[in-house]
């Protein structure tokens, strides 16, 4: 029996989705507009929620939160496909991409727990308008961030230590613009029991778990809307979560799709498609669809910006 080698990689080569060399120019442009946009829009909300008073409401709160985390998923891919595209290269070292999972894995898991959270709010804010400001407390708050982003980073911690302990001496071609578990797991030429167990036990909880909450939390804002006497009050109530309703179907939608596809459509399509989304367009629409629809956060902007002039 020969000795199998286990010679270590040193580094990954992705396979993104800008590869047509004759259009760099303009896949350069391409994202840094993407990066630039969804820098400034999600800072802006930041920003806004901490210095424009009517934004210090448990809402908001949660929605300068998830403008953090979009502004962490954004920053932990797209800056090194940019240095890519203007290096002509298509790598990522052994620990760029250990970190890389690391922080993608933490944004994913502590967003989807935020959303079940931020759909439970408004719950709250529709069906307990008297007794909202107490139940959700800035220490009630509080304690939910501080356990949403403790989650994140324990189930991130895991499934990282696990992957960077395994071997990784065959094939390092990456078939994604950016380094993710199932993938790595398929190049590893060690035992992934562990990390495959791991994966499966995060999906059922985090993934389904939060999932149904978000879609019993909808069904009970539903029905609290139709008991609202008058079509105003119910388009008050329907417009005050649909945002949120919004953003929680692009990004439950990117998740769906990448289980349920076409057979038709190779998977290394349907990776690299489901990833632009969830990171490069997801953290850039975001801050819009908040920003857009919503009068207080306009009225925050015309505030802010320097260059605004009071008649």
């Amino acid at each position: 029996m020969h000795p199998r080698n286990l010679t270590k990689v040193s580094e990954f080569i992705l396979e993104g989705v800008f590869d047509n060399p004759h259009l760099q120019g303009l896949y350069i442009a391409i994202s840094l507009c993407l990066y630039l946009t969804a820098i400034l829009s999600n800072s802006f909300v930041i920003i806004a929620t901490l210095v424009h008073s009517p934004l210090h409401t448990p809402m908001y709160f949660f929605i300068s939160n998830l403008a953090i985390l979009d502004l962490v998923v954004i920053s932990s891919v797209l800056p090194k496909i940019m240095e890519n595209l203007i290096l002509g290269k298509n790598t990522i070292s052994f620990g760029g991409c250990v970190a890389q999972l690391y922080t993608f894995t933490f944004s994913s898991s502590t967003e989807l727990i935020l959303l079940t959270v931020m759909s439970y709010d408004q719950y709250l804010a529709i069906r307990q308008p008297l007794h909202y400001v107490t139940m959700m407390s800035n220490g009630t708050c509080l304690s939910l961030m501080a356990g949403i982003w403790g989650v994140g980073t324990i189930n991130s911690l895991i499934h990282t230590l696990l992957v960077a302990q395994l071997d990784f001496c065959g094939p390092n071609l990456v078939q994604n613009l950016l380094c993710e578990i199932p993938l790595l797991l398929t190049l590893s030429c060690s035992s992934t029991y562990l990390s495959e167990i791991m994966v499966y036990m995060a999906d059922i909880i985090l993934g389904m778990g939060n999932f149904l909450l978000v879609i019993l939390s909808y069904c009970l804002i539903i029905i609290t809307i139709l008991k609202i006497q008058g079509s105003a009050g119910k388009w008050k109530a329907f417009s005050t979560c649909s945002s949120h309703l919004a953003i929680v179907g692009l990004f439950y939608s990117t998740i769906i799709y990448t289980y349920i596809h076409p057979s038709r459509t190779p998977l290394e399509k349907n990776n690299k498609t489901v990833s632009v989304m969830y990171t490069l367009v997801t953290p850039t629409l975001n801050p819009l669809i908040y920003s857009l629809r919503n009068k207080v956060i306009k009225e925050a902007f015309w505030k802010i910006v320097p260059f605004h002039k009071t008649n």
